[in-house]
């Protein structure tokens, strides 16, 4: 059966940071082809991913991931009845989600946010309008809550993000969703030590010019790095979760824009790290997905000839050559959106176009891939 995959790889180079820390304090990283590396964990790139959404969607085509499920669905029903009392708005929403199996509620308080789930629980906007709406006419007509109703409505009506990264309920397997999209673990194409900056912060209310010293001391680790970052996206299963062709070519096109725009904020005010890849290479294939980082397994070091990103450039294209060569792969598209001279070598995987015409133009082929006229 012919598949629909697309792979993003994009190489970035952030300055001094420390994007994601341990439990330490300290800038994660892996040992990776013998070295340490800097690692940026797929967990916190995608929160940066669902947070850029929102400038990229609308809202009823995103969910909600909280264990405060109670307070959620009160304020909707509030909102859809406003002459119910808040204390009806958190009772009903305690009796929606308990019914279901979703929550649990505290014996001691109704209110409805007291009412939690024991795990965050995901769930689109559309599907949280629809389990007020139903709470409400079950409510005025007396129907007791059928537990099978409302797990059909936490069923269907997925948002982007959650057909993207899926959802797991470990204890109710049958509304899990099976995520249409991976990213991997960022990790530098180079080595790293990490290091600390030591700082002061002076008390400004030291008037006295007698009284020297800090009012605070104290150091924060870091690290700086050139970034290899891999991410793909299943359309098929895409396109089944969400139901319909021209949301999943706005989900993907909205995941590449957040992919590349995206950024996670750990000790953001310190550090003013913001970047924008260097280069982002999208290849669209009929197969399975290809993670290229073996291009890296052998650190690059830079020289006084060239430097880190244009090596890694090099090295990229080099490797997915190689093992495009070997295995028979040939990509049914690609593309490649490069910053300067120092990333050219990519050109040669695909076509060179800004940013925006590569997104446009794999939605289009996305379109095309679900049998739907461009």
């Amino acid at each position: 059966m012919s598949r629909t995959i697309i792979d993003v790889y994009a190489l970035q180079t952030v300055p001094p940071s420390n994007l994601n820390r341990d439990d330490t304090g300290s800038p994660k990283t892996a040992v990776y082809g013998g070295v340490r590396r800097a690692r940026v964990s797929s967990q916190a790139w995608k929160r940066a991913i669902r947070l850029a959404f929102a400038d990229l969607l609308d809202r009823s085509q995103l969910g909600e991931r909280t264990k405060r499920v109670g307070e959620s669905l009160a304020g909707r029903i509030k909102a859809l009845d406003p002459n119910l009392s808040d204390e009806g708005a958190s009772a009903l929403a305690a009796q929606v989600f308990v019914a279901a199996g979703l929550a649990k509620a505290e014996k001691k308080k109704s209110e409805a946010k007291d009412v939690e789930s024991s795990y965050l629980l995901f769930l689109s906007h559309r599907q949280l309008d629809n389990l007020a709406a139903a709470a409400l006419e079950a409510s005025a007509t007396g129907t007791p809550l059928d537990k099978g109703r409302f797990k059909e409505l936490a069923k269907t009506e997925h948002s982007v993000d959650i057909a993207m990264f899926g959802r797991m309920v470990a204890d109710m397997t049958d509304i899990n969703v099976d995520a249409a999209c991976q990213l991997s673990h960022a990790i530098s194409v180079h080595a790293v030590d990490n290091e600390f900056d030591y700082f002061t912060a002076v008390d400004d209310r030291k008037a006295d010019a007698a009284e020297t010293g800090a009012g605070m001391i104290g150091t924060i680790e870091f690290n700086s790095s050139t970034l290899y970052r891999y991410a793909t996206i299943d359309v098929d299963a895409l396109h089944r979760t969400l139901g319909d062709a021209d949301a999943t070519r706005a989900a993907v096109e909205a995941f590449l824009v957040a992919f590349a725009r995206s950024m996670p904020t750990g000790k953001q005010n310190t550090f003013a790290h913001r970047t924008l890849p260097d280069a982002v290479l999208v290849r669209m294939r009929d197969t399975q997905p290809i993670n290229l980082v073996g291009a890296f397994e052998t650190p690059v070091r830079a020289t006084h000839a060239a430097g880190r990103v244009e090596l890694a450039a090099a090295a990229l294209a080099k490797h997915t050559v190689a093992v495009e060569n070997a295995f028979g792969e040939r990509p049914a598209g690609s593309w490649v959106t490069q910053v300067g001279d120092k990333t050219a070598v990519l050109a040669d995987l695909g076509k060179a176009v800004s940013f925006s015409e590569l997104v446009a133009e794999v939605g289009e082929q996305v379109t095309m891939a679900l049998g739907q006229p461009a």
